[in-house]
C-alpha cells in the first residue's frame, strides 16, 4: 500500500487568519492539501464576495494545491436543536458550504451531529429524526454538485460512537460517508483501529490528533492516548486511500501557542507510522 496522504487543518487559525490566509501559511510549512474550517470570520460562505471566492479558486489552481474537505464545527448552532428555526438556519449554512465546496473542487463537507445538554436533553429519537431529516435534505441539495456529505463521530454530541454514526448513516442513505476522528474515538475509550475496521469503506476522510482522558483536546500527537500506528494498519486493512487530516487545535492567538510546531511535530510521528512525510 502506498503511504497515506496528510492534510493540515486551518483550525488553529480561526481568529488569526482568514481561510485563504491560513492555507497560504500552511503552504509555507510544506502542505499542499488542506481541511478548511467553515466558521466566521475565518471562512463564512454567506459573507464571501464573488471576488473573494474567485481568489480562493485562483490561488488553489495556481499553486496546484487542494482542499480535501470543509469542516463546519457547529460552535454556534445545531442541526438537531429543539427550535425548528435553528435547525433550518443550520441547514442553510450547510447548503452554503456545499455550494462553496463545489466552487473550489472540494469533494467533502463534514457534518457533525448537534451537541447535547449535560442536564436534560430532548428524547433521543426526536434528535435522531430531526438530524436524519436534515441530512436527507442536504443530500438532495448536494446531488449533482460532486460534493459528498460525511458524518463525524464527536464525543459531546448525542451520537458519540462509531457504531452510532454508522447506524445513522445507514438511516440517511447510501450516498453519505463517514469522517472518522481517531482522537474522538480514543477519548470515549473505543479502540480506533477496530472502529475503522467496523466502518470499512464508509470511511472517506480521517482526522487525527491527541488528547488525554481528563480533558478533551485535539493536541500535538505523542502527548496523550492516540496511537497512530494501529490506525495506519487499520486504514491499510480496509483499503483506505483517502486523506488523513492533522486536526491540531492550538489557538494561534494565545500567548505561547505554537501551532506550526505542533503540526509539524505531529506529522513527523505520522511519517514514522506509515504516512507520507512532510515536504
Amino acid at each position: 500500500m502506498s503511504k497515506l496522504e496528510v492534510a493540515a487543518s486551518t483550525f488553529p487559525f480561526l481568529y488569526s487568519h482568514d481561510g485563504l490566509g491560513a492555507m497560504k501559511h500552511l503552504k509555507g510549512l510544506g502542505y499542499d492539501i488542506f481541511e478548511l474550517m467553515i466558521f466566521p470570520p475565518h471562512c463564512w460562505p454567506r459573507e464571501l464576495s464573488a471576488e473573494k471566492r474567485k481568489e480562493y479558486s485562483a490561488w488553489l489552481n495556481g499553486e496546484g494545491v487542494r482542499i480535501s474537505s470543509l469542516c463546519y464545527p457547529l460552535l454556534d448552532n445545531n442541526p438537531n436543536g429543539v427550535d425548528r428555526l435553528m435547525r433550518e438556519y443550520t441547514l442553510d449554512r450547510y447548503r452554503e458550504a456545499i455550494d462553496f465546496a463545489a466552487e473550489v473542487s472540494c469533494p467533502y463537507v463534514v457534518a457533525i451531529p448537534g451537541p447535547v445538554n449535560s442536564l436534560i436533553n430532548p428524547p433521543h429519537q426526536w434528535m435522531l429524526d430531526w438530524f436524519v431529516e436534515g441530512m436527507k435534505e442536504l443530500l438532495d441539495h448536494a446531488r449533482g454538485t460532486g460534493v459528498e456529505l460525511l458524518l463525524e463521530n464527536v464525543p459531546f454530541t448525542y451520537l458519540p460512537t462509531a457504531q452510532d454514526i454508522l447506524d445513522t448513516a445507514n438511516l440517511i442513505g447510501p450516498e453519505i460517508g463517514i469522517n472518522f476522528d481517531a482522537c474522538n474515538s480514543a477519548f470515549i475509550k473505543e479502540d480506533p483501529a477496530e472502529a475503522i475496521r467496523m466502518l470499512g469503506d464508509k470511511v472517506k476522510n480521517v482526522h487525527i490528533s491527541d488528547s488525554g482522558y481528563e480533558e478533551f483536546l485535539h493536541a500535538r500527537l505523542g502527548t496523550g492516548i492516540v496511537e497512530p500506528a494501529p490506525v495506519a494498519k487499520a486504514l491499510e486493512d480496509i483499503g483506505y486511500n483517502g486523506v488523513t487530516v492533522l486536526e491540531i487545535i492550538t489557538d494561534a492567538l494565545q500567548p505561547g501557542a505554537d501551532p506550526d510546531g505542533d503540526i509539524t511535530a505531529s506529522h513527523g510521528i505520522l511519517a514514522d507510522a506509515g504516512w507520507k512525510p512532510l515536504g
